[in-house]
């Protein structure tokens, strides 16, 4: 995937622009994808709790109402909130939720405190988080709001032969959106939220930077965000290059799957579009052994970081 990168360099958006529109839609995605991250020059930072990394929020809507996911020596396992009627509503899933908690988590670690701004419309809130605003954002965003807002959660994380437990929420007040007079806008209940003490501090601890223009252009693909998030945090750290097959993969990202040949099918979409968003990456691909990581630096200049 790297060769889009550079190929890029050497022919130009243009000429890319060509060649890919005779091959597949994949192709075309990670060519525009690939020129958006490389023309940014603001390189605004984003913020994931590292722990997300190993550990992910289910990608569609379940009809369970708890969900467990192990990576490594990570567990999370998120726990469904009650209505007022106590009721289930369900676990948050999806790239909506991932970019609610992403924004969140970034405002946090950028102002240091708990108290994050939500703006006075939803149009604010979804503009800050690069979102088209619709009819349908609206029912997404409220639905992963609510569940956001009511779910319990705990990571788990195993150091030194014991279990390091961190319980809580992801926030301490409701972020759910309710219809203004008009109808056609969304408020909030406050202006702003409260992250929950125990995961802001977890936050502040294991913070993840991330480049804010890559988690834009794979906003809507769930599991693009997931590895691409998993590869910032896992190739800056190596020293030698580390193969991973894809019962390995599996493992991570898809243990839900019966049969590997499906997982493969529908992994390697999500893992070339987030390598188009990361241009330091250097990951080989084999078809029937799984992938080769090597090396790289990290999404965010270490000296970037410190400013």
């Amino acid at each position: 995937m790297g060769q889009i990168h550079s190929l890029l360099d050497r022919f130009g958006v243009e000429e890319m622009r060509r060649l890919a529109s005779l091959e597949d839609k994949t192709q075309r995605l990670c060519v525009e994808a690939a020129h958006e991250v490389m023309s940014d020059e603001d390189q605004a930072i984003g913020i994931a709790h590292a722990g997300f990394a190993m550990a992910a929020l289910p990608h569609k809507k379940i009809s369970e109402s708890i969900w467990r996911r192990e990576g490594g020596s990570i567990q999370l396992l998120v726990e469904s909130g009650l209505d007022k009627e106590n009721k289930a509503v369900g676990v948050p899933f999806g790239a909506m939720a991932r970019l609610i908690l992403l924004y969140l988590q970034t405002q946090a670690v950028r102002t240091r405190s708990r108290e994050v701004e939500l703006g006075s419309s939803m149009n604010a809130w979804l503009k800050a988080m690069g979102v088209s605003v619709g009819g349908k954002t609206y029912i997404a965003v409220r639905d992963q709001a609510n569940r956001i807002s009511r779910c319990r959660l705990t990571f788990t994380r195993t150091n030194a032969g014991a279990e390091i437990i961190t319980n809580g929420a992801f926030v301490r007040d409701a972020i759910m959106p309710i219809e203004s007079e008009n109808g056609n806008q969304l408020s909030f209940w406050k202006e702003a939220v409260r992250l929950d003490e125990g995961f802001y501090e977890s936050l502040i601890e294991h913070p993840l930077p991330l480049r804010e223009i890559a988690i834009r252009q794979i906003s809507n693909k769930s599991k693009a965000i997931d590895i691409y998030i998993w590869l910032a945090y896992r190739l800056h750290v190596l020293n030698d290059p580390l193969t991973l097959s894809w019962n390995t993969l599996k493992n991570q990202f898809g243990p839900e799957y019966k049969e590997l040949r499906y997982f493969k099918k529908d992994i390697v979409t999500p893992l070339k579009i987030a390598l188009s968003v990361y241009p330091e990456a250097k990951v080989q691909m084999d078809d029937k052994y799984g992938i080769i990581l090597y090396p790289s630096p990290p999404p965010i200049p270490e000296k970037r970081i410190g400013r």
